[in-house]
């Protein structure tokens, strides 16, 4: 007769599914002393933090766990007219769409600055120096 024996510490009958997380570094360090005084894994012990925190009344939630409120997208006036402008462009048939965008090439194509003298900023360090630049790039 052959006798199995297993270690009663390790959940055979659970799946499991490996996930990263970012967590501060006091509280691994936490996590870790608590695993060494008990016996048990990182993982087990965060699992089993895990598990009590949502057995608990989500009325009382530990306020470190909670994240601070973001605006949904299009909840300010600059995301509301984009989102706007979005819901219209998709409205719009592939045909349209198109046509819209190379009547927009065409516009940005007529309205681009000559290629000939280009602008630049030049600086002096005395008003003397600028004068004899100008006078030598008449």
């Amino acid at each position: 007769m052959c006798t199995l024996v297993l270690p009663s510490n390790i959940e055979y009958a659970m799946p499991y599914a490996r996930i990263a997380i970012t967590l501060p570094k006091d509280l691994v360090a936490a996590a870790d002393r608590r695993a060494r005084e008990i016996d048990r894994s990182r993982s087990r012990v965060i699992a089993e933090a895990l598990r009590a925190y949502l057995e608990s009344p989500p009325a009382a939630p530990p306020a470190q766990v909670r994240e601070p409120v973001r605006p949904a997208y299009g909840s300010d006036a600059i995301g509301s007219a984009r989102r706007a402008q979005l819901e219209r462009d998709l409205a719009r048939s592939p045909a349209e769409r198109l046509r819209n965008a190379e009547a927009a090439a065409r516009t940005a194509r007529a309205h681009r600055a000559p290629r000939g003298r280009r602008h630049q900023i030049i600086g002096f360090d005395s008003y003397d120096d600028f004068y004899e630049w100008k006078q030598s790039h008449r």
